[in-house]
């Protein structure tokens, strides 16, 4: 399919799990509504963002994927002919816990996961106490309407990662996102931060020649330290932007991709064709040195 449009919701979430996954679909049905064919839903859409402290209770909140939610968002993709892109906390066996996304097409089917490959362990961000690095590699999905890539949050620094995906068949690149301002840093810190995290998707975009899909969450949690930043946003092939969400309001928002764009600027700028793959093999190295 040429033309596909996708859904963005981006907003704000509260401690009832129940209650936030409804408001998701509530808000997939106004995605449908508006005409969305793929409906991306925010890094952990189903909690706050529990990884800003260690506290084993937060385990509580992890589930099977598949599970409860992913049998929820079945029905309402079944129903409403709409594919669901998810991202849930993993429960995989006792001690063994992921952040994963799960991607159920436009008739229900659960097609699979991706899990995180790379966690991060920054102040606020304790996610290696939580999370065991993903072990099912890069993932595409053929869903009914297109063949999509799906990464997570800190996956978003990687170009390695989006350029394995891109290499895989992804026709679109999503990237399930939860990430924000500490409220004591000043604007100008603020800014730069954003516009970092923004440029390097949109470089995803531009080596790859795909659309970029990214979808963060809004609003103050961490009782007021941490304001996430929204600024949700679809990027083209040639990395512009064809929508970019607010830093403070939720929005459920509809853009449409031409998928056969990608062709046309892979001819013009064919940076996959000219990749010297036979060059590349330090870069499995940590660092490139003596040792």
């Amino acid at each position: 399919m040429a033309n596909v449009n996708v859904g963005l919701v981006q907003m704000s979430c509260t401690h009832d799990k129940a209650a936030n996954l409804e408001k998701a679909i509530r808000e997939i049905r106004v995605a449908a509504e508006k005409g969305a064919q793929i409906v991306c839903l925010q890094e952990l859409f189903t909690s706050l963002y529990f990884c800003d402290v260690e506290d084993y209770d937060n385990f509580q909140l992890a589930e099977a994927i598949p599970g409860p939610s992913t049998d929820a968002l079945s029905a309402v993709a079944k129903e409403l002919g709409v594919v669901i892109i998810a991202s849930l906390f993993e429960k995989r066996t006792h001690g063994i816990y992921h952040n994963t996304t799960a991607v159920l097409d436009a008739d229900g089917t659960y097609l699979g996961k991706y899990r995180k490959m790379h966690i991060p362990d920054d102040p606020a961000f304790y996610e290696k106490f939580y999370f065991t690095p993903g072990d099912l590699g890069y993932k595409v999905f053929q869903t009914k309407f297109a063949k999509i890539g799906i990464l997570i949050c800190w996956d978003q620094w990687y170009p390695e990662a989006s350029r394995i995906t891109a290499l895989m068949g992804a026709e679109i690149l999503f990237y399930p996102t939860a990430i924000g301002w500490a409220t004591d840093q000043d604007k100008e810190t603020n800014q730069d931060q954003y516009n970092a995290w923004q440029t390097i998707q949109r470089s995803h975009a531009v080596a790859n020649g795909v659309p970029v899909v990214s979808v963060n969450r809004v609003g103050f949690e961490q009782n007021g330290a941490m304001k996430f930043w929204g600024g949700s946003f679809v990027a083209n092939g040639q990395g512009k932007l064809l929508y970019l969400g607010t830093h403070d309001q939720e929005e459920t928002t509809v853009v449409p991709l031409d998928l056969n764009q990608s062709d046309y600027f892979r001819m013009h700028w064919p940076f996959l064709r000219d990749r010297r793959i036979d060059s590349y093999a330090p870069i499995t190295k940590r660092f490139i040195d003596e040792d």
